[in-house]
């Protein structure tokens, strides 16, 4: 099993790029994480919500179609279920006993993830009702993933 982290949009700052490197190079061959830069769709200023619901299904498109069968697929959400880190490590546990497939995490573009999206996913995260920038929440999230490898390898990392 691999992890894979569909995300929306380019990272660009590189304190971001160096933290989740870090994190990315830690994992090394425990489970490999692959990450998977979509392009956002541009939003024009004055968009209707039914341009919106467009855009928001095209990127939902490019996102279901980096999801495999037999993928457990785990996105975030606000709305989504609130996990500690021993929870989200007993959700990678289970994928990893008990999956056919990859586990996908997949973090949306400004407008949300499309309904298709949400249909497919199997998994709901929240971590917060705050607003986090995208760009951030790649660096909490790997760290996340990270952590929950680490509980499940028993180490002293998460205390």
């Amino acid at each position: 099993m691999k992890i894979k982290l569909v995300v929306v949009g380019k990272l660009k700052e590189k304190y971001l790029k160096d933290g989740i490197a870090e994190y990315v190079k830690r994992m090394g061959t425990m489970l490999p994480l692959e990450i998977i830069e979509l392009a956002d769709e541009k939003i024009p200023d004055n968009a209707s919500e039914k341009e919106a619901e467009a855009l928001k299904k095209r990127e939902g498109d490019k996102i279901l179609s980096r999801i495999q069968t037999g993928d457990k697929l785990a996105i975030l959400a606000i709305q989504g279920k609130l996990m500690s880190s021993e929870e989200l490590a007993d959700f990678v546990k289970k994928a990893e006993v008990y999956g056919t497939g990859n586990l996908v995490f997949v973090i949306g573009g400004s407008l949300g993830l499309s309904e298709e999206v949400y249909k497919r996913s199997d998994l709901q995260i929240s971590f917060g009702r705050m607003t986090l920038p995208h760009q951030l929440m790649r660096l909490v999230l790997v760290e996340q993933i990270y952590r929950a490898q680490m509980i499940n390898r028993g180490s002293v990392y998460h205390k």
